[in-house]
């Protein structure tokens, strides 16, 4: 799998485009997520902030091609091959990802459990869902650069019409920091508007 990883990153990044994940089922199935490179705001000119770009059919089309034949070439064993696009609930894998989505809502699952325990949380916990904040760099840090953090209230969600009491207090906020070495996965959170459209992911 690291082999056939390796072939895949190197042919969809020569093509133009960024590897997101590589899963393969236990059919067979050979399932390949591809988008295009994120351009940092500070970087980007007005066009490139005007007309925001998606992954199409054809760069799927154009991806798959060349994948077959460079999984051919290296005999790498497969029964079907799909390429698509990034869902709604994206893979996160390194600092580039983490700038890209600062303020979505994500998932996120520790290596190990948390360790210590609050009133709300527990010390056995792995899996949170918040919002994914930019820490600024601490006094005496010695890494010389800024971290992570989750933010989130462990509040009941609200359902559609229901009155909430202006006398309720709102709970407070949880905030966890971390380091991209104790994550075991991260994900952009699926939300879905009640209108059926998922909430659209912020660029900058």
């Amino acid at each position: 799998m690291v082999a056939s990883k390796e072939i895949i990153g190197q042919t969809v990044a020569g093509l133009g485009y960024e590897l997101v994940e590589v899963q393969r089922s236990a059919a067979g199935l050979l399932r390949v997520t591809i988008d295009l490179p994120w351009i940092p705001a500070a970087d980007r000119c007005i066009a490139d902030v005007a007309t925001e770009q998606f992954v199409t059919v054809e760069d799927c089309e154009k991806v798959t091609r060349q994948l077959l034949f460079a999984l051919e070439v290296e005999g790498v064993e497969f029964k079907r091959l799909e390429v698509s696009s990034p869902g709604i609930d994206r893979l996160l894998r390194n600092q580039r990802d983490f700038e890209r989505f600062a303020g979505q809502v994500i998932d996120l699952t520790l290596k190990e459990p948390l360790g210590r325990s609050t009133e709300q949380v527990s010390a056995s916990r792995k899996k949170f869902r918040g919002t994914l904040e930019r820490r600024e760099l601490q006094e005496g840090d010695a890494s010389g650069v800024a971290g992570w953090q989750l933010v989130w209230s462990e509040a009941p969600a609200v359902k559609p019409g229901q009155k909430v009491s202006k006398r309720r207090l709102p709970a407070p906020l949880q905030v966890l920091g971390f380091t991209l070495d104790e994550l075991k996965e991260v994900r952009l959170a699926p939300l879905v508007s009640f209108k059926g459209r998922a909430a659209k992911p912020s660029l900058d």
